[in-house]
């Protein structure tokens, strides 16, 4: 017998399933706009909005709410803007801040090293840049903001390896693939901490070639106020003209760079306070 792709009623297939995930998330999304907008909404306001039944609302509300993401006032049936959502925005602004405020900093650090100077923060185990300042010169590094990068694998990620202890280290990268990139990539894990704690000595990382061949990158690291490390800043450029005498030239003008910027964060190095 031929099907019909209708139920015992006629009703189509799948005119009762539940909701798909991503509708879901879209009808959620949209109220939580919706609730950020006003000081406070109620079912039947959004409802009116949306088009949405109040039970619909309520479900979807209640569960942001679980999140902390919006909050109910019992009293007067409104919704608003939740404590979570509020660090969640604020945590934007401070990358923001971060972007906006390390500009100068940036641009300082290409004129002195003639070098694509570059700002970026962890995330999830990779790096994240947010900010460039391009060199002048023909032949340059380029990294686009929001490209995610290999912590293992820049010297901005190992920048910040070089802030946490070994068995973090370890405990953190335990079950990551190391992404071979080049023959010159740190693989394995005992290679990488090997290299972490010459960086700690040092003060300044290098991306040898690590990622491209041909490039090389200095970088350090960046701390809040609490002292953790947030992210970092590099110079990136050809290996033909980051030679060996401008590593140790430009390593030190990196992490000095670096220490500034962190004291004009508000943060500070661990156990400077």
């Amino acid at each position: 017998m031929e099907a019909t792709g209708k139920g015992k009623r006629g009703r189509k297939a799948g005119e009762n399933a539940a909701p798909s995930s991503v509708q879901v998330l879209d009808r959620s999304l949209t109220l939580f706009s919706l609730v950020a907008d006003r000081d406070g909404s109620t079912l039947t306001d959004l409802a009116d909005q949306t088009g949405l039944a109040p039970s619909t609302i309520h479900r979807l509300l209640t569960s942001l709410a679980s999140h902390g993401m919006v909050a109910h006032d019992p009293d007067t049936g409104e919704w608003t803007i939740g404590v979570r959502a509020f660090e969640i925005g604020n945590a934007f602004l401070r990358f923001l801040k971060l972007g906006t405020i390390s500009r100068p900093f940036l641009k300082r650090l290409m004129d002195e090293s003639g070098e694509t100077a570059n700002i970026g923060i962890e995330d999830d185990g990779d790096v994240v840049f947010i900010s460039q300042i391009e060199s002048h010169a023909p032949m340059r590094a380029f990294f686009r903001p929001g490209r995610r990068g290999p912590i293992h694998a820049s010297g901005i990620g190992k920048a910040i390896l070089s802030t946490w202890s070994d068995t973090e280290i370890a405990r953190s990268l335990n079950g990551r693939t190391l992404t071979r990139f080049t023959r010159r990539t740190l693989d394995t894990l005992p290679a990488l901490i090997k290299n972490v704690q010459e960086i700690r000595n040092r003060g300044w990382s290098v991306d040898d070639e690590e990622h491209t061949l041909g490039m090389r990158c200095i970088a350090a690291p960046l701390f809040n106020e609490y002292g953790e490390a947030i992210g970092g800043i590099s110079i990136s450029g050809p290996t033909v003209r980051i030679d060996d005498d401008k590593l140790a030239v430009l390593g030190p003008v990196v992490r000095r760079t670096a220490d500034e910027l962190t004291r004009a964060i508000g943060g500070h190095r661990p156990g400077e306070g």
